[in-house]
Order: C-alpha cells, then structure tokens, then sequence
C-alpha cells in the first residue's frame, strides 16, 4: 500500500511515540499517514506529504559512521546500515563495526544478522530495510540509511535486476574449471559470451566473474541484458535526502584508507580472522572471506604472502573498492553531493537536513528559531 500523510504539531508534551533518543527530541511533531491506494501517480505537490527517509552514503573512510552519530544527537533519526559486510557476526575488525559501547549509544540496525557461513543478498536487504523504516516510521522517527553498498540502495529504490538465485552446483562446476585454467581463462570465456560485462570486469574478480558466467549458464542470456530489464522498485514513495560524500582530495582519502587498515591490523585483524576460522567451517571463496582485508588476512595466513604484501595489497584493494563505491555513487540519481573533507561537514549538513525536513511543512528552517524546526534537546 502507498502512503501518504503529513508531519502534524502535536498540542500536548511528547509520548512514547514521539520521544527522541538520548540526546534528541522530538516532541513537537508526528508523522500521521493514511492510504494513497486509489492514487495513480505521486504529484509534486503531494510529494511533500511523503514518509521522508535520509539517505548518508560514500566510500570507504570517507567518515559515514562519525557524521551519522553526530546527525543522531541532532535529529531524531534511527541508523539503518547498508554495507554487506556488518550483516555478518563476529566480523568486527575489518568491517570497522562499531563497538559495544557506541552502539549502545547509537544503535545500528541491519548488522549482526547472519554468520559468516551464510550469504546475504540485495533482495534480502530490501525486505529488511523496508521492515526497519517501517518500524522507525511507526515510532515517530525518520530512518537515516547509512553505508556504501550503493547496489543495495539502487535496489531499494529502483528495484532489482531480473537475475536468477544463486545455484550451488553451477558455482561447483565454475570453481572446478577455474582450478584448471585460473580465473583469467575464465574472464576469456565470459568475454565471448558477455563482453559488456567482462570490459567492466577484471580477470582477477573471480567473484564477479564467476557470477556472470553462472548468471548466463542459468539463463543463457548475458548478465548485461538482464541488467537493462530492472523490475520496479515495489511502493517506494518516500521523500528522501540522499547525501553522498565526496572528496575533493582523492590523495587524502587514499591517506585515510591507508592509516585504516594499518589500525585493522594493529588492532588484531589477523587474529580475528583465527578465531573465525576455529569457530565457523569457512573457506576462502565464502562471499564474507571475499570481502575486502579478509580475502588478504587469509592469503597472509595461508601463507601466499607475507607482512608486507598483506599491507600493500590489503590499502590496494581497499583503494580499488572506493573507487568502485565512487562510481556507483556517481551513477545514482537525486545524489547531494558534500565533500567529505570539507571543515564544516557536520554543520553543512545538518543544514540541509534541516531545510529538507522543515519542506515537508512548508516551514523555511534556514530562518533561526522557527518552532518547528527545533530539534535541540
């Protein structure tokens, strides 16, 4: 069912419907909504009447996490992650998963949902998030969804490429031909069948690789095509701010990446790594140990590189996946772009959040002290 509705001002105090976290407060309006099942389209004019949702997204250390926190003391938001590596348990190093004691503070949603054994996928994470901004609506709040899995906001939004699941025993077959001729002869193969999809694609992307080639044995139809057949996003009308963080100075950003995973491996990734090899039957073509700093860890650990190999090649790949995150970033629509460098990074943007919440109810928030713009505890 489409929604519809509008922010009310309440008369009395807050309740429990409408209190804010530690930190927040929120007391002087409600979302109130009710049903836009006979309506054809969402006009410009009844856009603003729409459930609204923030949208914080970005590369790798591009500084998500510390700005939603700070947004959280501010606004009266629920954090929502949208990274596929936080979903599993027990990985906490490498994902740069908040500790304890923050989440406490801040409490994520969407992470810690499966064990590293398992898979997790963008369908699964859009019946997720739809069922966490639902239940952030049903509590008076607005749901902030944070993360650089820019695929999964494509598909939350957009909706998802007709791709068939997963297929064990066709993913089976392709790793057993990739042990004879290397995940290279693979990439020559899928240049034959799909050379959209292999261009964009390196040889080394044996994950990538072996899904389009699964894709194609599947369907027999090329992963490029299937990607220009999106099926519609089901009932996504909400009014979003989508924020994309940027940098300006990619030198910088490689200086964060760099200084991160150096802090990964001082703070114990390797041993990490151990003691979920001693606890979960893992291997090292698991979607978990692909993501990016495990797939090294393990190398280091099964001994095909060494200290320093494991240092160049964990910053590398870990340049490599923000510059994909940035493409992504780039091709999503209704982007605001702010420069994650930039001094004023917080205040510029709970300016805009500010004038985009205070829109809703035709209300300028630019202009200082305007009762319903007063987010302040």
């Amino acid at each position: 069912m489409r929604y519809c509705g509008r922010w009310k001002k309440l008369n009395g105090p807050g309740n429990a419907i409408t209190a804010a976290q530690p930190g927040t407060s929120f007391r002087s309006r409600i979302w109130t909504s009710f049903s836009c099942a006979a309506a054809e389209t969402v006009t410009a004019a009844t856009a603003a009447h729409l459930p609204q949702a923030i949208f914080l997204l970005g590369p790798t250390a591009s500084g998500k996490t510390a700005l939603a926190m700070a947004l959280a003391d501010r606004f009266p938001v629920d954090i929502i992650s949208v990274d596929s590596a936080l979903v599993y348990r027990d990985m906490n190093i490498g994902t740069a998963k908040p500790d304890a004691n923050t989440l406490s503070r801040y409490p994520h949603q969407l992470i810690d949902l499966i064990d590293p054994t398992e898979a997790y996928s963008a369908a699964r994470f859009c019946v997720d998030a739809r069922l966490a901004m639902a239940a952030s609506f049903g509590r008076g709040r607005i749901p902030m969804l944070v993360g650089g899995t820019m695929l999964y906001v494509k598909a939350l939004t957009e909706g998802l490429s007709q791709l068939p699941v997963a297929d064990p025993t066709v993913r089976a077959e392709l790793a057993t031909e990739a042990e004879k001729i290397g995940w290279a002869g693979m990439h020559t193969q899928l240049a034959k069948i799909d050379p959209v999809t292999a261009v964009r694609l390196k040889p080394t992307d044996s994950q990538r690789v072996q899904r389009a080639l699964e894709v194609f044995r599947l369907t027999g139809r090329p992963m490029s095509a299937l990607y220009d057949e999106t099926a519609p996003a089901p009932d996504f009308t909400f009014r979003t701010l989508r924020i994309g963080l940027t940098a300006d100075r990619r030198d910088v950003l490689h200086q964060r990446i760099a200084a991160r995973f150096t802090q990964m491996l001082s703070a114990g990734l390797v041993d990490e790594l151990h003691a979920l090899r001693q606890k979960y039957a893992l291997h090292a073509e698991m979607p978990s140990m692909r993501a990016v700093g495990y797939r090294q860890a393990w190398q280091f650990i099964e001994g095909e590189i060494d200290e320093s190999a494991l240092i160049e090649t964990g910053i590398a790949a870990t340049r490599q996946l923000a510059k994909r995150q940035m493409t992504w970033l780039r091709s999503l629509p209704n982007i605001t772009p702010v420069d994650c460098l930039a001094a004023d990074l917080v205040e510029s943007t709970m300016a805009r959040i500010e004038a985009f919440l205070g829109d809703a109810n035709g209300v300028d928030c630019a202009s200082p002290n305007h009762e319903m713009c007063d987010y302040s505890p």
